[in-house]
């Protein structure tokens, strides 16, 4: 059996107004919202009693803005990024096509018109992953990524906004 060196605590950012109307949300940078707040300090209450070895974040408001309210400074990398969704961008979930609709739930055949695929966004996350030293570690990003990591350890699962999820990883 291999032993666990890296932990990751999986930290999907707090609330938006986008995320609460339902719209689908990638790139765009739109900031927590009242909700979100208070479900980023409740993730620091989480991570208190953890010893972290380092802290990250995706680039956009909403994850950096989650990170320093849970636990201060993190450092910020775009391959944390949610999925670019392109075209779709700002679209509530009846605006698509039923086969869209089917796609995006299927989610790893998944490629957004004018935006990214989900291979491509499994790529450059796991390239990160693969970047960290052994310890733990909390990242604060986004549905799309969390969902690509829990998939590598077969435990996919959708994570709400302002949940923490644990994954031990096997580099």
């Amino acid at each position: 059996m291999v032993a666990v060196s890296i932990r990751l605590w999986l930290a999907r950012h707090g609330a938006t107004d986008w995320s609460e109307s339902g719209r689908l949300l990638g790139w765009t940078d739109v900031p927590l919202n009242r909700a979100g707040r208070n479900q980023a300090r409740r993730i620091g209450e989480l991570l208190s009693h953890v010893s972290l070895t380092s802290c990250w974040s995706s680039d956009l408001r909403r994850a950096t803005e989650t990170a320093r309210l849970a636990v201060g400074d993190a450092v910020a990398d775009l391959r944390l990024r949610e999925l670019d969704f392109g075209d779709l961008e700002g679209m509530m979930w009846n605006d698509f096509a039923a086969d869209v609709r089917e796609e995006l739930l299927r989610f790893d055949g998944f490629r957004a018109p004018g935006g990214e695929s989900v291979p491509e966004l499994r790529s450059r996350v796991l390239a990160f992953i693969d970047s960290l030293p052994d310890g733990d570690h909390a990242l604060f990003t986004h549905g799309g990524v969390v969902r690509v990591v829990l998939r590598e350890v077969s435990r996919d699962r959708r994570v709400a906004p302002g949940d923490v999820v644990r994954v031990g990883w096997r580099p």
